[in-house]
């Protein structure tokens, strides 16, 4: 029997037009060590080319979905410079994944603090076991969580989102749910089915409309309104003349499933 215990600090699995990126750091509660957004920032960056994947899922082992940087690594390198690429590295690991053409996921258990609320805040999507807890919390060790903050304020309003900062307090699943920070909240054993329920909706859908849906959307919040509604009008032209549109169309007119030309 092979017991051998895979070591990689991320994991890919494929299955179905889904590609699973596992955090496998479940003894350090998966933080984001060196290591570990060096290897995701990989992943992803290899996902971004490979147009036979529908969404990713970000996900990890263990207890925790992820308890943000890896502060004993940290104390280990006390110069500003380190921080400042460690910081940056964070950052472009964060932005690759609003970048990537695809529906990103995050399958949330146990404790997702700073940096591992930065990700799930990152993600486009998020399901959550009930009992899983969400903090940015280097205020408590006198560490303003800045970076997160960026992802967080993204997602939940403003003053809400200050109030997690400036007092580090948890919150759960169902407050998280509430504020906007996940989309579905799962009983902690049915946390895979509703995830699977998700991606399954995701992968029925074109892949034309899912791509140039995420990067439309992505942009046009960026952009004042008169300009992010040009935008999308002229995506809306080019995405019309695309083959699954008049497949879909028809399909909807003649009441069957639509077949879409690009999988």
């Amino acid at each position: 029997m092979n017991t051998t215990v895979d070591e990689r600090p991320v994991i890919r699995r494929d299955q179905r037009g889904v590609a699973t990126l596992t955090l496998n750091r479940p003894r350090q509660f998966n933080a984001l060590s060196e290591e570990v957004l060096k290897a995701l920032g990989g992943e992803l960056s290899r996902l971004a080319n490979e147009d036979s994947v529908r969404c990713v899922v970000i996900a990890a082992e263990g207890r925790a979905f992820c308890a943000g940087h890896d502060l004993k690594e940290m104390r280990a390198n006390p110069d500003k410079a380190y921080y400042q690429e460690l910081f940056a590295r964070c950052g472009e690991v964060m932005q690759r994944i609003v970048q990537l053409p695809v529906p990103v996921i995050a399958r949330v258990q146990g404790l997702a603090t700073a940096a591992g609320c930065q990700l799930v805040a990152s993600c486009d999507l998020a399901v959550a076991a009930r009992s899983a807890r969400f903090a940015v919390s280097g205020i408590n060790v006198g560490l303003f969580c800045s970076t997160p903050a960026v992802a967080l304020s993204r997602n939940i309003g403003r003053k809400r989102a200050m109030e997690m900062l400036f007092t580090g307090e948890f919150i759960d699943a169902d407050q998280a749910l509430d504020w906007g920070l996940v989309n579905r909240v799962a009983d902690d054993e049915a946390l895979d089915e509703v995830l699977d329920e998700l991606t399954a909706s995701l992968c029925a859908k074109s892949a034309v409309a899912l791509r140039t849906g995420k990067a439309l959307f992505q942009r046009q919040l960026q952009l004042p309104l008169s300009e992010a509604y040009a935008l999308a009008g002229e995506t809306m032209a080019c995405n019309m003349m695309a083959e699954d549109v008049a497949e879909g169309i028809d399909a909807f007119i003649a009441k069957r499933e639509p077949q879409w030309r690009h999988r």
